[in-house]
């Protein structure tokens, strides 16, 4: 895996694409003088694109819920903060 600052991604975009196609490798990209780290470009792989929904592991079909209308909670009651 390597590191690489948002300006050589810029200047080397399309090096950096080949590089990820033939070999392979994956890049952290880096942004800012602390270097900071903000993403991370993988190969393309077709079998992590997933275009079906979700399914509901074993139990499937063998439960359910249902929300009464007005039901609201906040993000950190759902949380547990």
């Amino acid at each position: 895996m390597q590191s690489i600052q948002v300006a050589e991604l810029k200047a080397h975009f399309s090096d950096v694409l080949k590089t990820i196609k033939q070999d392979g490798t994956k890049f952290v990209i880096e942004y800012g003088k602390q270097h900071e780290k903000v993403a991370l470009l993988i190969p393309y792989d077709k079998n992590l694109v997933t275009e079906s929904e979700r399914v509901f592991g074993p139990h499937k079909g063998r439960g359910g819920f249902t929300l009464k209308e007005g039901f609201t909670m906040s993000d950190e009651e759902l949380l547990g903060a």
